[in-house]
């Protein structure tokens, strides 16, 4: 038993976190998304409860969203943040930099700038999120952590939309946004699959000097 166990125990420490997995399948992948969201939902919980007790009058907050917005902020993020960087510097080290920016980045999901008010539990929702993403990416199987990031996003907007947590709508007012949204998500996937395509033959090229 402990043997047929001991990729995911290996891949549970944090000694890996900067590395690929040990396996790459879909399966295997989706383990590790339970493992690092599951530790998301319990920081947020435990860190929200923490927050709420040193700072007065804290409340998390709530900012109006739309379906269009939380379903592409899965390609643009991802690639952004994640994919981009890990192809052009070919360096999880390089990763975790841009990864870091994107998690303080949810910090600040909020209508107002002021220490009560931050989005304290998203932030450390997402912190784990990081880790997996990287390794996502580090795996080869970037598309699924761009799947993976619109379909939670979908998961809690829907989520929000029916528990009355924020306002939400299916698209925003501004069909030049939309569009552009959209049109952003597409030239980035395809810019972040040129690289992909750049980097493997860089790599076949040096393989065979």
């Amino acid at each position: 038993m402990p043997a047929r166990f001991s990729d995911e125990r290996a891949d549970f420490n944090p000694r890996s976190w900067l590395t690929g997995y040990r396996r790459n399948s879909i399966g295997y992948i989706t383990k590790m998304l339970f493992f690092y969201h599951g530790m998301g939902i319990g920081l947020l919980l435990a860190g929200t409860a923490v927050v709420e007790q040193l700072v007065p009058g804290y409340e998390e907050p709530s900012v109006p969203r739309s379906l269009i917005t939380v379903l592409v902020a899965g390609p643009i993020e991802e690639t952004i943040f994640f994919g981009i960087p890990f192809y052009v510097f070919n360096s999880s080290h390089a990763v975790i930099v841009t990864g870091a920016l994107w998690a303080a980045l949810h910090i600040f999901n909020t209508p107002s700038i002021e220490l009560a008010s931050l989005a304290f539990g998203n932030w450390l929702f997402v912190v784990p999120s990081l880790f997996f993403s990287l390794r996502t990416w580090a795996s080869g199987k970037g598309w699924f952590a761009v799947t993976v990031h619109s379909a939670w996003n979908g998961i809690f907007f829907a989520a929000g939309c029916g528990t009355g947590e924020f306002s939400c709508t299916a698209i925003e007012q501004d069909a030049l946004f939309n569009a552009g949204s959209i049109a952003l998500s597409g030239a980035l996937i395809a810019g972040t699959c040129a690289l992909y395509r750049w980097r493997r033959r860089k790599a076949k090229s040096e393989f065979n000097i």
